[in-house]
Formats: C-alpha cells, sequence, structure tokens
C-alpha cells in the first residue's frame, strides 16, 4: 500500500449486550467477551483498533472518515488521535427505526461518522450539513451515499479499510475484500 490522502475505517466494533453475549458490528453473535466465532474475523478491541498501522498509511496533510456507534463514540476519539489524527466535526447518519432495535430509554437509529484531519490538508469543497437520511442495507453496510460525499470534500489517493467490498479509484484493506490482508487477533 502507498500513502493516501483520504482514509475511510469501519472498524469492527465489539459490541456486548445484556447476557455477557458478544455481537460483532456485521451482525453475528456468540457467547464470549467480545468476540465472534462463526465468521472469518474476530471484532478487534479498542487497543487492538488503536495498534492499526493507519498513521503509516496516511501522508502528512490527510483526511480521516472513522465510523461509530454511540457505545464507541468516545473510544473514536482516542483511535483517531492514536492514528495521528485530529478530531474536527462528527457527521451522523440518521436512520429510520425498524422496531425496538438495541438501546435502553431510546432505539438507536444513527451511526457516527468521525472527520479527522492530520496536517492542513484542504477539502475540495463545503457542505451544508453534518446529517444524512441515508437508506439502510444489510446491516453493517454503509451507504453507497457516504463513498460520494467523501469524494466531493476530500482528495485521493483514497483508501477504506475493513472494507467490505471494492469501489473503483479506491484500494482497500478489509476483512470482508478479496485478497487483503487482515489485521487484529485471530
Amino acid at each position: 500500500m502507498g500513502r493516501y490522502r483520504t482514509i475511510v475505517a469501519d472498524p469492527p466494533w465489539p459490541q456486548l449486550h445484556g447476557g455477557g453475549r458478544s455481537r460483532s458490528m456485521k451482525g453475528e453473535w456468540a457467547a464470549g467477551p467480545g468476540y465472534v466465532s462463526d465468521i472469518p474475523y474476530s471484532p478487534l478491541t479498542v487497543d487492538e483498533i488503536k495498534c492499526v498501522p493507519v498513521d503509516e498509511l496516511a501522508e502528512a496533510n490527510a483526511h480521516l472518515y472513522l465510523w461509530t456507534t454511540n457505545q464507541f463514540l468516545e473510544s473514536a476519539y482516542a483511535v483517531a488521535r492514536a492514528w495521528g489524527f485530529r478530531p474536527s466535526i462528527l457527521l451522523t447518519w440518521c436512520k429510520t427505526p425498524r422496531g425496538i432495535g438495541f438501546g435502553g430509554a431510546f432505539t438507536i437509529s444513527t451511526e457516527f461518522v468521525l472527520f479527522c484531519r492530520r496536517g492542513s490538508l484542504r477539502p475540495l469543497r463545503r457542505l451544508d450539513s453534518t446529517w444524512w437520511q441515508w437508506p439502510r442495507g444489510a446491516h453493517s453496510a454503509k451507504p453507497e451515499a457516504f463513498i460520494d460525499l467523501v469524494e466531493q470534500v476530500s482528495p485521493p489517493p483514497y483508501v477504506e479499510l475493513f472494507a467490505r467490498r471494492h469501489r473503483l479509484g479506491w484500494d482497500v484493506h478489509g476483512f470482508e475484500s478479496a485478497n487483503t490482508a487482515q489485521w487484529g487477533a485471530g
């Protein structure tokens, strides 16, 4: 891999829910403290995510788009800093609720992208919002419109980490993309 000016990352954050069961962000369940056994990879701990060598992939002036959920919002700021980026603004994907879902007093119907900067890379353009109502797809699949947004704001070269599929003009590195290396435990 080379150096990138724009990095998108959707790490496999561990998800703990009631009863000691663990759920990966990719949608599978298993017993145990944060790991899933029936998928080709394990969710990573926050410390393992911090150790992914993103700082080595990024140019001195770069943008990072780091996906996270409410449960790991504070950790996402720490991960961005560990990767050599300065958190800048929180973007929100507002989802139409699908029943009760997860959560306590409130049903969780949002996901977040922490936009971060390294150095002084200027955006290609400015957008007039920090929230979007993109359509939902399969569990944990990110909307295609998000990558379109990234390409409007941030310059190439592009890489998507923990990618689920390939996209023209992007390099990918991830658990669900063919012929890519893997990070973390397992």
